[in-house]
């Protein structure tokens, strides 16, 4: 008892003392429910709020109210405990109303009764945070309690809870713009999995649905992130060899975990070809060898940057999708990879390179440098500027005020690495006026010196039927006319231009014939050009000619396909002829011996016990006919024949009419059997009848331009009809001439870059002073170069006629190309590296337009090693292999950037294995 009584007397002693240091009662009053302190204050967001149990707070008014402290209503220490569903995890009960269940107070005025009464022992302060959801603050009572798992165990779930005012990445994370490693959600969850800081992770969230979403932006609120009570957020970590688990689909896993076996040089790691996407991965090797870019990714220096909320950028995700790619090819863990995700993301973004046609690598890797550049932006909330001319002040200030300007909107590794500065000048032809100003640029596009002349390829078709078909290899002027083709094959021939008409061969049929005034660049290089030999007199369409031109048609009946005795088709084939005429009175037997004299070298004609009497009769009027090389005259017309364009070959008409029919003439009726063919007037595509003849019982005069059918029976063709005579040829000697194109410095295409130009109509200047759109000249000038300067080659050629590829070899230097004869910036001579530069990579495009293969020659940054990289293949190659006809786009890095970020010199040129032979040569080039 003497002890109890010692405790109760302790206990009343400390209650005096802890009294004499509280204010009165009224004080307390008023601190606690007035003032700044108290809990009538407004709420203001972030601040923390603190919860007391409502029947202890609702004594405690009443013990200051009495104004005795006394008295027996004294509080006690603060219990929250009815408000806990238990006191091992202190979780909140479900449910708990503000006013019935507990009351709100400010962190000073809960501070000030812990102060006072005290906290019961082993309880923790419910303290809770002021959210500011959309129009209205409150505190947040019940937090988000996050699941967090592993990727590699999803069954086994951390509870954690948080804020909806906490970010994704902390609060300093939003002001600082710390990297995501700091992550408030992401940093917990680290915490809890032993994540080692190296480790790169990532979050996932799993919806309601089931489905899985990528948490891109951890630099959000979790109210932002709609991110719910009981939700399940899912860390995974990068795997070694730069890949993610989920990435990979589980029948590859076997293969993954021997791709992590496999250790060989970073960066040596070729990509697989989806389907024609050989442009995407040359870009993406030549982007994936600049080193400071690669150091970039590789660092994670790009996850303190990602730009998720620019409007021009994609979210982050595409450089998201290159770092991934950048980290699985330097991990050493690949031969190569499948770059099936960032093609999935280009194609997302510019649907011009969905699916798997063929496109450009210097096009793609144009949007990609743009991509990356927003993506990772630096500046949050661009600025509007103003664009200002020189107006005579000095270059240096204009240069200045221009690169800044461009930098207040603009700021990025890409920058940093790519961009460089133009000085553009214009002078208006009329008034004079000279406006300046400097523009910002990624890559140099350069023109190659383009050749005035061009090589056609042609048939020449001579009248003298014993004469096989000629190929021939000319030279013409690249803007001349067909009269200049004409002329360039007499040369050859010997025979008159003026004997001559030139047609477009195509599917057995013409597709177009030709003026003599029309120009050359309709003709494309992949078109089948003949060039016939005519009479001196003839022309298509022309009265006062006395012979007329002929296009001649071969056609094969098909077998009858329906019920009435009408043929259903007939095929076209060999090569069709422009056969020249007279123009009155040519009676139709005449024709029939013409075309078969016409024909004579791959035509057999029937013996004598083929033919009746009527036949020999023909014979003997051999001589008598009108024979081609018999003939002279001209060959100009006005009106040249309609145009075809190019069918099946099948076509569709009825059996020829007797002699008594209406109509145009077809063979009589008793000639059939002893003839080879019988004749048809056909339109320009040999399809179908017109009356284009004028004829009684005695001949056939021409009141339009006509095309002929000769219609070949089946039996008849197999057994007088050579095909393999008919298609031969021969190939004139100039064939063999190969056209040698000298090959340029790459020197001369950055002078034909600053050379002066004057505007094309369809992109005129807009003159301040003369107040109108002019025809102005303008210069371009090199002011400031980039650390990795990109040049690409001006090659392809488009018209509205014509696209070509120009093959000219274009002689470039490996080390030390200098650009300080280009620089008119006032220059640093103590520094000459600052204008030379030495390539780091090659785009190559082998082939043609339409059939086009892209690869890659590379400097691998850590070995110094030249590489070349064709899709999967890696093959190590020495500098005299990297120079070719090829070249497309070419990457120069500043000796002064190299020397930074690689001291070690001597390993520029090491040799190549002896293992691995040389690229393959263009001519064996395999293409897509």
């Amino acid at each position: 008892m003497a002890a109890v009584a010692a405790n109760v007397a302790a206990a009343a002693e400390d209650r005096e003392s802890q009294r004499e240091n509280v204010p009165g009662l009224e004080s307390q009053r008023r601190q606690i429910e007035n003032g700044e302190s108290g809990r009538e204050r407004p709420l203001r967001a972030g601040e923390s709020w603190f919860l007391v149990e409502q029947h202890w707070y609702k004594q405690w008014e009443v013990y200051v109210q009495g104004g005795d402290q006394d008295s027996g209503t004294f509080p006690g220490c603060i219990n929250n405990a009815d408000l806990f569903e238990d006191q091992v995890n202190w979780r909140l009960k479900k449910g708990l109303v503000e006013g019935e269940d507990y009351v709100l107070l400010p962190a000073a005025a809960w501070h000030y009764l812990v102060d006072w009464y005290g906290l019961e022992h082993g309880q923790p302060p419910i303290e809770r945070k002021v959210v500011e959801l959309p129009s209205v603050q409150k505190v947040e009572v019940y937090p988000v309690e996050l699941l967090l798992v592993r990727h590699s165990d999803m069954d086994t779930p951390h509870i954690a809870q948080f804020s909806h005012t906490d970010s994704v990445g902390s609060q300093e994370d939003l002001e600082c713009a710390l990297p995501p490693s700091t992550d408030l959600v992401l940093r917990t969850a680290r915490e809890q999995f032993l994540v080692s800081p190296q480790e790169e992770t990532r979050l996932w969230i799993k919806n309601a649905e089931g489905s899985f979403e990528r948490l891109c932006n951890t630099r959000v609120t979790l109210l932002d992130a709609a991110l719910k009570t009981g939700q399940v957020v899912i860390m995974e970590t990068r795997n070694k060899d730069g890949t993610w688990p989920s990435a990979q689909p589980q029948a590859v896993n076997t293969a993954l975990e021997e791709d992590e076996e496999f250790q060989g040089q970073p960066g040596i790691c070729g990509l697989t070809n989806l389907g024609n996407t050989c442009f995407m991965n040359s870009a993406l090797q030549c982007l994936s060898n600049v080193p400071q870019l690669t150091e970039y990714f590789l660092k994670n220096h790009y996850l303190e940057e990602l730009n998720f909320c620019n409007p021009l950028g994609m979210k982050g995700e595409i450089a998201e999708a290159y770092a991934d790619l950048v980290k699985q090819a330097w991990s050493g863990h690949h031969r190569s990879i499948v770059p099936h995700v960032f093609k999935t993301k280009v194609g997302h973004f510019a649907s011009q390179f969905l699916g798997y046609q063929q496109h450009d690598s210097q096009e793609l890797l144009s949007f990609l440098l743009d991509g990356l550049h927003e993506d990772l932006n630096r500046v949050k909330k661009k600025e509007y500027v103003e664009l200002c001319d020189a107006a005579g002040r000095p270059d240096q200030e204009v240069a200045q005020e221009a690169w800044q300007n461009h930098k207040r909107r603009n700021d990025s590794v890409i920058v940093d690495t790519f961009h460089g500065l133009f000085k553009s000048t214009l002078v208006c032809p009329d008034c004079g006026n000279v406006s300046v100003t400097f523009d910002p640029f990624c890559y140099l596009s350069v023109p190659l010196p383009v050749s005035h002349k061009r090589v056609m390829e042609v048939f020449f078709v001579s009248m003298d039927p014993r004469r096989k078909p000629e190929q021939h290899r000319l030279v013409v002027p690249k803007k001349g006319k067909i009269s200049d083709l004409c002329v360039a094959l007499a040369k050859h021939t010997g025979m008159s231009p003026e004997r001559m008409m030139v047609a477009d061969v195509f599917s057995h049929r013409f597709y177009k014939i030709y003026q003599l005034e029309e120009s050359l660049s309709s003709i494309l290089d992949r078109d089948d050009i003949f060039i016939y030999e005519v009479s001196g007199r003839s022309a298509i369409g022309e009265n006062s000619r006395e012979d007329v031109v002929l296009p001649i048609y071969l056609r094969e009946r098909t077998p009858a396909r329906d019920y009435n005795n009408s043929y259903y088709g007939l095929m076209l084939f060999g090569h069709p002829l422009l056969v020249s005429v007279p123009r009155d009175r040519l009676s139709w037997d005449a024709l029939y011996h013409i075309l078969l004299y016409r024909l004579s070298r791959y035509v057999t004609r029937p013996s004598s016990d083929d033919e009746d009497d009527g036949d020999e009769k023909d014979m003997e009027d051999k001589d008598s006919m009108p024979k081609p090389g018999h003939v002279a005259g001209g060959s100009s017309q006005d009106s040249g024949p309609e145009q075809a364009g190019p069918s099946s070959g099948v076509a569709g008409g009825s059996r020829a009419p007797v002699d008594n029919s209406p109509g145009p003439s077809h063979w009589p009726q008793r000639a059939r059997r002893k003839h080879l063919f019988t004749l048809q007037t056909v339109n320009s595509n040999g399809t179908s009848d017109r009356s284009t003849f004028n004829e009684d019982t005695h001949g056939v005069s021409f009141s339009s331009q006509p095309y002929i059918a000769i219609d070949w029976e089946p039996e008849m063709k197999k057994r007088y009809y050579d095909e393999v005579e008919a298609e031969g040829y021969v190939k004139h000697d100039c064939v063999g001439y190969v056209l040698k194109k000298a090959p340029v410095r790459l020197q001369e295409c950055i002078e034909l870059f600053t050379t002066v130009e004057t505007l094309e109509k369809e992109n005129p200047w807009y003159c301040p002073t003369c107040k109108q759109h002019q025809l102005a000249t303008k210069k371009l000038d090199l002011w400031m170069l980039p650390e990795t300067l990109i040049i690409h080659l001006k090659r392809f050629s488009y018209t509205k006629f014509s696209r070509e590829k120009l093959d000219t070899l274009v002689e470039f230097p490996i080390r030390d190309l200098d650009f300080s004869e280009f620089v008119i910036k006032p220059q640093n001579e103590s520094a000459p590296e600052l204008y030379k530069y030495d390539l780091i990579a090659v785009s190559n495009h082998y082939g043609g337009l339409r059939d086009g293969h892209y690869t890659t020659f590379a400097c691998n940054k850590d070995s110094g090693q030249w590489h070349y990289f064709d899709d999967n293949s890696v093959s190590p190659v020495t500098e005299n292999q990297i120079e070719s006809k090829a070249a497309y786009v070419l990457f120069y890095q500043r000796q002064d950037v190299a020397r930074r970020l690689q001291p070690q010199p001597g390993l520029a040129e090491p040799p190549a294995s002896p293992a691995c032979g040389p690229p393959p040569n263009s001519e064996f080039m395999d293409v897509n």
